[in-house]
């Protein structure tokens, strides 16, 4: 389907902007949490300093636990940004999961990897060893936030820690070079997309450049695409129809021994970061809880941990 309206409306001002045609469009604010989701705040020990995590109970007893990262090329977002706390809130209220949001170092300042995964990390042992959470636990993230959640799970498959119950990734970057799109999938985003939504090859190689320090000799777990994926649990792989970064999370649901896909149609990356309620944004949030509900009920845990 078209690029939907309010996402064609916003980018507009956004590439208005970027030529100085225009005033900056006003930042995405996350909504209040959904009537009976209680939110809170706690602190963490990490390896490089104290990790702020933002919980978010629903309104009756949690049935499923998820640890939550959001996106932002590794050098930007926040837990406060809708994609942070309004997709928290909801998944809490739709599928009455116990939800955690790592507020993760950034690849800013003289920052680069391991630092953001090893705080996602740190947070994911912290998850695994809270005794008031449910049995089945899952993680996911957005974007780099979904790279950093499979590099996480990869962590701890490699020293034998335990796994999630699943992977939650939206539009997951897992990989370098960006895998590129087929002739038709190329002309639709050439044709839907202004410049300013654009993944070009010189600005995915800064992302990487700025992530990792260098763009050779990736360590596997930076950009997991690379990495032996497998003995990993299912994978619940969330795109965007609109997006360059569509064909990472294509090839990662190839790569990974079982990966249910869902296609956000009219969206582009990083709707979920948009807290309006649309077709794309509706069903994203409900494939994810219904992700969570089967990761309650116990659908496919047999994981391998070697």
């Amino acid at each position: 389907m078209p690029l939907d309206s309010f996402h064609a409306d916003r980018l507009a001002a956004l590439e208005r902007f970027r030529l100085g045609t225009g005033p900056e469009p006003a930042p995405p604010v996350s909504p209040p949490a959904p009537a009976g989701v209680i939110t809170g705040e706690i602190s963490i020990p990490g390896p490089h300093g104290p990790i702020r995590l933002r919980t978010y109970r629903p309104a009756g007893p949690p049935v499923a636990a998820l640890l939550w990262a959001h996106g932002g090329g590794f050098r930007h977002g926040t837990i406060e940004m809708p994609e942070g706390d309004w997709v928290s809130a909801q998944l809490a209220a739709r599928a009455g999961a116990y939800v955690v949001s790592v507020d993760y170092r950034l690849a800013t300042g003289g920052v680069r990897y391991p630092v953001p995964l090893d705080d996602v990390s740190a947070a994911w042992t912290w998850f695994v060893g809270a005794a008031d959470l449910p049995a089945r636990r899952a993680i996911g993230g957005a974007s780099a936030g979904a790279a950093l959640a499979l590099a996480a799970t990869l962590r701890a498959r490699d020293a034998g820690r335990p796994v999630p119950d699943a992977l939650l990734l939206a539009y997951p970057f897992a990989h370098f070079p960006n895998p590129a799109a087929d002739a038709e999938l190329a002309a639709e985003l050439s044709a839907a997309l202004p410049p300013v939504a654009r993944f070009t090859a010189a600005g995915v190689e800064d992302m990487v450049r700025n992530y990792v320090g260098r763009i050779s000799c990736l360590p596997p777990e930076a950009l997991p695409g690379a990495a032996r994926l497998t003995g990993l649990p299912p994978a619940w792989i969330l795109l965007s129809e609109y997006d360059d970064l569509r064909t990472s999370g294509e090839l990662l649901a190839r790569q990974l021994d079982s990966a249910t896909l869902f296609l956000a149609e009219g969206a582009p990356h990083g709707h979920l970061n948009q807290p309006v309620s649309l077709p794309g944004t509706e069903g994203s949030l409900d494939f994810f809880a219904a992700a969570l509900a089967d990761v309650k009920d116990g659908v496919d845990l047999d994981v391998e941990t070697d």
